[in-house]
């Protein structure tokens, strides 16, 4: 599967794929969903944005911090026996171990998050998902990722992603709860 997913590749998209795949690339994305975030959520956008770090904070931590280590599975950039036959861009290797993917768990997770906060205001929110698809569609493309990298890290994002909004969730509801219990001056 990995061979079959990776052998899509020409000259002229290994450089678009190369640079997709990076964080900092997305930053007008980023400013564009907090700009949503705070516009839609005012004063209470502060939960929303710590709760959408804490997906990001778990999915790395899980993952890069947790499993790569754990499992020491080599990237099949880094496996011997794929040396020739897997597709690289620029040389780029990525790091040792791939088990799980941490750019999976942390655009499907980010996604899904984005997803449940805003989609009672934007129906088109749901193309976040086009983008966390992208991303991790770029690892398998690099040939930094094996499939099942791809699948455990996303399965890894979408819990968190559901985790920090249900947490978030909570935190809005007792705020408010305690805010209208609150004495008036």
């Amino acid at each position: 599967m990995l061979l079959w997913l990776n052998s899509f590749h020409t000259d002229w998209l290994d450089s678009i794929m190369y640079w997709i795949t990076k964080t900092f690339v997305w930053a007008p994305l980023y400013v564009f969903l907090i700009v949503l975030v705070i516009k839609n959520y005012k004063k209470e956008s502060w939960i929303i944005l710590l709760g959408a770090a804490l997906v990001v904070i778990l999915c790395d931590q899980t993952t890069s911090t947790l499993m790569k280590p754990f499992f020491a599975r080599l990237r099949p950039s880094q496996e011997p026996s794929l040396q020739g036959i897997i597709h690289l861009v620029n040389g780029y290797t990525g790091g040792k171990y791939g088990f799980a993917s941490g750019h999976a768990a942390n655009t499907s997770g980010t996604a899904l998050f984005v997803w449940l906060a805003l989609r009672s205001y934007y129906k088109w929110i749901a193309l976040i998902f086009i983008w966390a698809m992208l991303m991790t569609y770029t690892r398998i493309y690099l040939g930094v990722h094996y499939p099942t990298d791809i699948l455990v890290g996303g399965a890894i994002g979408l819990f968190y992603g559901w985790l920090s909004f249900k947490l978030t969730q909570w935190v809005i509801q007792k705020k408010r709860a305690r805010q209208s219990r609150a004495p008036l001056l």
